[in-house]
C-alpha cells in the first residue's frame, strides 16, 4: 500500500503529497511518522493507493502510526482541502484547526492513575495503619492510590496489597472541564411562539436557519429542543457560543439536559482537559461540541445540526491564518451533512438579515420576551449637559439616583464600558506629549492596579511616568476612562456596595470568566463592571438597571460597520436587565443624543435600522452591497515591506485594469496603525462589486519572501 502524505510543517515550499510505503492497517486521515530528509516528520495520511508511479524501492516507509481510531475522520479531510484551496494556505496549517496543539506536539495523551479497590477482610496484626487503610477504603469501596499513601503510608498499602486485601491497578481517567457545575434539570414546556419557531425549523427546505429574537425571547430552549430531536435520529450536533465567559453556563444547560453527551471545546482548558474532551467527541462517546468558534472543527460525525448563538459576533471571524469567518465552515459542515444551520441574535448582522429577508435564509421571528415582560425603558443622559452643571464624574445624574435607587432595593446593577485599565492614555499637560509604546504606533493605557502602562496590542509593560520623557513636566494627566478607574470612582461614592469587574485583566485562567458570574448569579456582589463579555446571553435575574457609560465609543469609528457595533451593543448591553419579574431600566450615557443610531436603539426598532442601514450601505456601495478586500503586508524590515508590497501589488493592478467593472475602489497605502510588535504595516485596499476576483488575489499575494508576511483579509472587523 502507499499512503499520500502531507508534512506537518505549515510551509508553501512542502505543501505537497509526499508518498510512502504502507502497511494496510494505514487508513486515511491517521497521524503518522515519518522520514523526512535527514529527520523525521510528522504527519498526515490524505489518501490511500494500491500503487506508486515511482519504483517502490525508492519510496521510504512509514516510520509509526500514532491514533486508533484515525484522528482526522473523512469529513475533516474533505473540509481541509476545500479550506486549503479558499484560503490559498498549506494543508499542513489547516489540518491544525483540527487536533488540539498539544495532541499534535506530543505534550499530552491519555492519563492513568493508580486506584485500589477493597477486595476481602484480612488479619492486619499489630499494623495499625494498614487495619485503619482497609477499614478506610472498606467504606469507600475504591478510591485513588495517592490518597491511601497519603494519608496511612505507601508501605501500608503495599503490605495490603501483597495479603490480596486490595486491589492496586492503573486505569484510564478522563479530565472533566467544569466539574462542578449544576447538572439539575428543569421541566421545559415552549411558549406557543417556540413551538411555531421549532416547527418552523423541521418544516423549512434551507440550510440555514436565522432566529431573530429580541433578547430574553427564550432562544435557547429552541436551540437545546432542536438539538434533542438530531439526538433522538442518532446524530450529533455543535452549539457555538462567541465568548469564553458564555460557555460554562451554556454547558451547565446542556448537561443538565444531555448529561455526559456534552463536551466542551475551548482555549481556556488545560491541555488534558481539551485532549480527553477532544477524543470523546471523536469516539462517539459525546455527541454535542460546545465552544467557541475553534469547536466548528469538532471531530464529530453524522451531524444532525449546527448552532451559531449571537451570530452577528466579530469574535466568530479568525485574525490568523487561515482568516476563515466560522459561518463559512458552519455552511460548508451543514451541506456535507445535508443537516440545518441556525444562526440566532436579536441583532443580526446587516449581512445575515438581508439575505434572510431576500428568502436565501428562513426568517424566523421571535418578538415578545418569555415571561411577557416588556423590554427594558431606556433614558438617555445627555453628557453635554453633565458637564454644563460641572458633574466630572463618569456616572451622570440619571445614572447615580438610579444607582441609589437600586442598591436601597436590595437589587443588582451592571455598568458596561467596553475600555480595560484605568485610562486611556497618559499625557503631560505642559508639551502635550502622549505617551505610547515602543513596539506599537499606539497610545499606552494607564493600569491603577498594576501602577504601570500596558499596551493593548503587543501586551508590553512599562513604568508609570513620574515626569514627562519629553520636557521633563510632572504635571501628567489621565484621557479617558477604563473599567479599573470606573471601580475606584464607584468605590469612593457607594463605600458599602459590593463591585465586581470583569475584562481581560480579571478572567485569567480556565475558570476566571465562571468564577465572576457565578459570584454574581449568586448576588455575593451588587455591582458588575465590565467589557463586552458581559453583553451577550447572561441571565441575571436580580439586575434592574443596566448603565451604558459611553454609547459613543463604538459610534465614530471611521468604518463603515460602526453604526451596526454601536446598535448591536447597545441592544444587547440593555437586553441584561429585567429578565425577571421587574422591569428594568437602562440609562445610556452619551455626547450625541440625537444620532439616528442610538434613537433606533432606544426604540428596539431593529427593522428601523436594518432599512435605514440597508439604504445607507447600497448608497455608497459597502457591504453587503460590495466586498471588501485587504491585502496586509507586513515584516521588521520597511524596506523589506515596500518590496514585498510593489510585488504584489502590480500583479493586482494589473487584474484591476483589466476588470474596471468589477472594482469600485483601489488604493495602496500605510495601514493606520503603522506598526505593531515592532512590524511595519502596509496595506492594499480594494471595494470589489462581487468575488469573481478574489481568487486570483490571493494567487498573487503567494510570495516567497521568508521577513514578510502577506495575508488577505475580506470584508475585515477592524481596518486600522
Amino acid at each position: 500500500m502507499i499512503a499520500e502524505v502531507i508534512v506537518d510543517i505549515a510551509s508553501s515550499e512542502v505543501d505537497k503529497i509526499f508518498e510512502y510505503v504502507a502497511d494496510e492497517t494505514v487508513c486515511p486521515g491517521a497521524r503518522v511518522k515519518v522520514p523526512f530528509g535527514r529527520t523525521y516528520a510528522a504527519g498526515f495520511v490524505m489518501s490511500v493507493k494500491e500503487k506508486s508511479e515511482y519504483p517502490q524501492d525508492k519510496l521510504k516507509k512509514i516510520a509509526f502510526v500514532y491514533d486508533e481510531p484515525p484522528a482526522i475522520n473523512e469529513e475533516s479531510l474533505f473540509l481541509c482541502n476545500a479550506i486549503a484551496r479558499r484560503y490559498r494556505c498549506p494543508k499542513a496549517l489547516v489540518l491544525r484547526l483540527f487536533l488540539p496543539a498539544e495532541m499534535r506536539t506530543g505534550k499530552v495523551s491519555e492519563r492513568f492513575l493508580r486506584f485500589a479497590t477493597f477486595v476481602k477482610e484480612v488479619e492486619t496484626g499489630r499494623a495499625k495503619k494498614q487495619a485503619a487503610c482497609l477499614a478506610y477504603l472498606k467504606e469507600k469501596g475504591k478510591c485513588e492510590a495517592k490518597e491511601l499513601e497519603e494519608a496511612f503510608g505507601a508501605s501500608a498499602l503495599k503490605g495490603l496489597s501483597e495479603k490480596g486485601a486490595v486491589l492496586v491497578q492503573r486505569e484510564k481517567t478522563v479530565r472533566s472541564p467544569y466539574a462542578s457545575l449544576p447538572e439539575k434539570a428543569e421541566a421545559h414546556v415552549l411558549t406557543p411562539e417556540q413551538e411555531r419557531a421549532l416547527s418552523s425549523i423541521g418544516k423549512s427546505d434551507r440550510t440555514v436557519q436565522l432566529l431573530h429574537g429580541v433578547t430574553g425571547s427564550g432562544k435557547t430552549e429552541i436551540y437545546l429542543s432542536a438539538i434533542a430531536k438530531v439526538l433522538k435520529e442518532g446524530k450529533s450536533a455543535i452549539f457555538l457560543v462567541p465568548e469564553i465567559s458564555l460557555t460554562p453556563q451554556m454547558l451547565a444547560q446542556l448537561r443538565a439536559r444531555f448529561s455526559s453527551a456534552v463536551a466542551i471545546l475551548h482555549s481556556g482548558l488545560s491541555a488534558g482537559e481539551r485532549f480527553d474532551e477532544w477524543w470523546r467527541l471523536r469516539n462517539g462517546e459525546a455527541k454535542i461540541a460546545v465552544g467557541a468558534r475553534s469547536a466548528i472543527f469538532a471531530p464529530l460525525e453524522h451531524l444532525g445540526m449546527i448552532v451559531i448563538d449571537e451570530e452577528h459576533d466579530s469574535s466568530y471571524s479568525s485574525e490568523a491564518a487561515p482568516r476563515y469567518r466560522t459561518f463559512d465552515i458552519a455552511l460548508m459542515r451543514a451541506k456535507y451533512n445535508g443537516c440545518k444551520l441556525i444562526l440566532g441574535s436579536a441583532t443580526p448582522s446587516i449581512e445575515t438579515y438581508l439575505k434572510a429577508e431576500e428568502g436565501e435564509f428562513n426568517l424566523i421571528s421571535l418578538k415578545k420576551r418569555i415571561n411577557q415582560h416588556p423590554m427594558p425603558e431606556i433614558t438617555i443622559a445627555d453628557m453635554r449637559e453633565e458637564v454644563k452643571h460641572g458633574n466630572p464624574s463618569p456616572f451622570s445624574s440619571a445614572l447615580q439616583e438610579e444607582l441609589e435607587k437600586c442598591l436601597k432595593e436590595k437589587k443588582q446593577a451592571i455598568l458596561f464600558l467596553n475600555r480595560r485599565g484605568y485610562s486611556q492614555t497618559v499625557i503631560c499637560q505642559e508639551c502635550g506629549y502622549v505617551a505610547e509604546c515602543e513596539a506599537c504606533d499606539v497610545p499606552l493605557t494607564y493600569h491603577s492596579e498594576e501602577n504601570c502602562l500596558k499596551c493593548h496590542y503587543c501586551g508590553a509593560r512599562y513604568k508609570m511616568l513620574s515626569a514627562c520623557p519629553n520636557c521633563g513636566g510632572v504635571r501628567i494627566r489621565y484621557g479617558g476612562t477604563g473599567t479599573q478607574r470606573v471601580v475606584s470612582e464607584l468605590k469612593k461614592k457607594y463605600p458599602s456596595a459590593r463591585i465586581l469587574r470583569m475584562d481581560n485583566d480579571t478572567t485569567s485562567g480556565k475558570e476566571g470568566h465562571y468564577r465572576i458570574l457565578k459570584e454574581f448569579s449568586e448576588r455575593k456582589a451588587d455591582i458588575l463592571v465590565g467589557t463586552q463579555m458581559i453583553a451577550k446571553g447572561h441571565d441575571f435575574p436580580a439586575v434592574t438597571l443596566v448603565g451604558i457609560l459611553d454609547a459613543d465609543m463604538s459610534l465614530h469609528f471611521s468604518d463603515y460597520r460602526s453604526g451596526e457595533r454601536t446598535f448591536q451593543l447597545v441592544t444587547q448591553v440593555s437586553g441584561r436587565s429585567g429578565r425577571a419579574e421587574e422591569v428594568g431600566k437602562v440609562v445610556l450615557q452619551t455626547y450625541s443624543p440625537k444620532n439616528y443610531i442610538l434613537r433606533y436603539a432606544i426604540g428596539y426598532d431593529y427593522k428601523g435600522f436594518f432599512e435605514y442601514e440597508k439604504r445607507l450601505r447600497k448608497a455608497t456601495s459597502f457591504p453587503p452591497f460590495s466586498k471588501i478586500v485587504r491585502v496586509m503586508v507586513t515584516g521588521e524590515d520597511e524596506g523589506e515591506v515596500v518590496e514585498a508590497l510593489k510585488e504584489v501589488y502590480f500583479p493586482i493592478k494589473q487584474l484591476v485594469d483589466e476588470n474596471p467593472e468589477e472594482i469600485l475602489f483601489f488604493n495602496k497605502m500605510k495601514a493606520p496603525i503603522k506598526r505593531i510588535q515592532n512590524k511595519f504595516r502596509y496595506q492594499i485596499l480594494m471595494r470589489l462589486k462581487g468575488d469573481a476576483l478574489i481568487p486570483r488575489i490571493y494567487d498573487a499575494c503567494q510570495t516567497k519572501r521568508r521577513n514578510v508576511l502577506v495575508y488577505v483579509e475580506e470584508n475585515p472587523n477592524n481596518l486600522s
